[in-house]
């Protein structure tokens, strides 16, 4: 398979990434050059948003098997990846966005940072379509290449497929279950993963916002979080 991208820093950091989930449950990045990406192909290359919703949790115990192969990589001691906490700072400048939500998100992000977990190398957007089928296996494609705790690693599942997942009556419910069931297969504090569910969506928002998209999806979703966040928190909002 053969990708071609305008963004040559971009592309590089993938083969990168590819190079360094190599063995670990990514599709091999066979060549790059000049934002050309040459790519194994994944047969018969399903991606799981097939199996959204009449089997969203097989789904998520797919992707909790990627995510947990994905991270016992080595971060590599030379590498060209950000940290998360250098994409976050971009919560730091004024959006068009509401001002309560950007301060929950600045809120919740120093406090996330600052009680981080050992970082990991993350793919970075790991939601459906990229996890394919491939034999009776599933590869994660598509790596951002990106440093920071596993708990950030599946905020982009939980928020998919856009906007199937949004146009379900029960997307709510689907939501809480994702949190949940991740919670409990990668062993993560269901808490943590909500605020970085929050903290996403909202950087989410700033990029859509940046690239001149339609943001919409993500002010609702953004709602939808903060609507979940837990009391513990409600401190949080009162500052906002």
């Amino acid at each position: 398979l053969l990708q071609l991208c305008l963004d040559i820093d971009g592309v590089k950091r993938e083969a990168a990434a590819l190079m360094g989930f190599s063995g670990f449950g990514v599709g091999e990045g066979l060549s790059e050059n000049n934002g050309l990406l040459l790519l194994e192909c994944a047969v018969p290359g399903v991606s799981l948003k097939s199996y959204f919703p009449e089997k969203d949790d097989e789904a998520i115990n797919i992707t909790a098997n990627v995510i947990k192969r994905l991270h016992q990589v080595p971060i590599p001691s030379h590498h060209p990846f950000p940290h998360i906490k250098d994409w976050l700072a971009a919560l730091d400048k004024e959006w068009n966005i509401p001002h309560k939500y950007l301060q929950k998100a600045r809120k919740l992000r120093d406090q996330l940072l600052k009680t981080a977990e050992p970082d990991v190398l993350l793919h970075g957007d790991l939601h459906h379509d990229n996890i394919l089928q491939n034999g009776d296996d599933w590869l994660a494609i598509d790596p951002k290449g990106v440093i920071g705790e596993s708990a950030y690693e599946v905020t982009a599942f939980i928020r998919n497929p856009i906007p199937e997942l949004l146009n379900h009556d029960d997307a709510p419910n689907i939501i809480h279950n994702r949190i949940t069931r991740f919670s409990e297969l990668l062993e993560l504090p269901s808490q943590r993963i909500l605020d970085w569910c929050f903290v996403q969506a909202v950087l989410s928002w700033v990029w859509a916002i940046e690239d001149g998209c339609d943001s919409s999806y993500f002010e609702k979703i953004t709602g939808i979080f903060d609507g979940m966040i837990n009391p513990i928190k409600k401190s949080l909002q009162e500052n906002s």
